[in-house]
């Protein structure tokens, strides 16, 4: 083996941290950078917050290995996961060039990055390059006066992402950059629309500064975490086998959103339609929502709708019923 093959087998491998609220555009980004024609091959981590997993389903298929944890905020309970991801991906470094980890959108960054920095074995091996932060210009300013999280994310981020600038105004967009700025002074703002920044703008960047992350929480590195989430959030998940029929759907998911938007924080699913054979992706932020085919299902795989509901007050009955009555005749 040549000096120069050795140095890159001991090179820790980056990671790139892709954070932000729920419906912030995350998944979007996420797709971006493993289609564009970079000749990177990335390893993808992908967390969720809830019973049942849609977002790997919304992960273009792609040859990145993709690793999915369900059941718990990835500063939390799955931490451990992580390590052990990590430390698995280590017996194969030379398949990639970096670490992508997308977190649930009610993630505190903060125990995250402290994941690369307290395991002696992570920090040895991986190197922390940036946190890149998806906000959404749209709801922001409501997401920073009740929940604690965006807040963190904003604060932690190395790069922020200002999502969906086609729903706001100039002067929108100027007081969203202005309560940035009053969270995080130094960070570099990317405005976007549909997560259509450069791939050099988020990879690559050997961004992460840990004087700044002490200055703003010096028990940073003792691994401990005080970190909570508002327990009124929760996660919702419903499977059907039958064809849906898609007039049904539309109808019931439209008076859905209108009656109930404000409570849901995130809803999105992946739907086998009947009489078609591509798999479609639904999803929405409060009222506003979106939907489209996104392949083909998988030759001999099961076609099941699955829908997930992310929000406050919830009713699982009703729920369940409206989904299940979407089933075609």
């Amino acid at each position: 083996m040549s000096d120069a093959a050795r140095a890159a087998e001991a090179a820790p491998i980056p990671v790139t941290v892709l954070t932000g609220y729920l419906g912030a555009g995350k998944t979007t980004l996420l797709n971006r950078i493993l289609t564009e024609n970079h000749g990177r091959k990335f390893a993808v981590v992908i967390n969720e917050f809830g019973e049942m997993g849609v977002d790997q389903d919304l992960v273009i298929d792609a040859d990145e290995e993709v690793f999915e944890m369900n059941n718990g905020c990835i500063c939390c309970t799955v931490r451990g996961d992580l390590i052990r991801i990590i430390g698995g991906l280590m017996r194969r470094k030379d398949r990639f060039d970096g670490i992508i980890v997308e977190t649930t959108g009610l993630a505190n960054p903060a125990p995250v990055a402290q994941t690369f920095f307290v395991d002696e074995d992570v920090k040895r091996a991986t190197r922390l390059d940036a946190i890149v932060t998806v906000v959404d210009a749209k709801h922001l300013l409501t997401r920073l006066g009740d929940s604690p999280e965006a807040e963190e994310q904003v604060a932690f981020a190395d790069v922020i992402v200002l999502n969906k600038m086609d729903l706001v105004s100039e002067n929108e967009a100027e007081e969203v950059e202005r309560r940035v700025r009053a969270i995080n002074p130094t960070v570099e703002i990317r405005r976007a629309t549909k997560s259509d920044v450069p791939l050099d703008a988020v990879i690559g960047r050997d961004a992460f500064r840990l004087d700044r992350i002490l200055e703003r929480e010096p028990e940073f590195l003792s691994g401990e975490d005080d970190h909570t989430h508002d327990s009124a959030v929760q996660s919702l998940s419903f499977e059907v086998d039958q064809p849906i029929d898609p007039e049904k759907f539309n109808a019931w998911i439209s008076e859905l959103l209108q009656t109930k938007g404000q409570d849901l924080l995130r809803t999105k699913g992946i739907l086998a339609y009947k009489g078609e054979d591509r798999r479609f992706a639904f999803q929405a932020v409060h009222m506003i929502a979106d939907g489209d085919y996104i392949g083909p299902w998988k030759e001999g795989a099961p076609r099941k709708s699955r829908i997930v509901f992310i929000g406050r007050d919830l009713n699982r009955p009703r729920l369940r019923r409206g989904f299940e009555a979407c089933v075609a005749a």
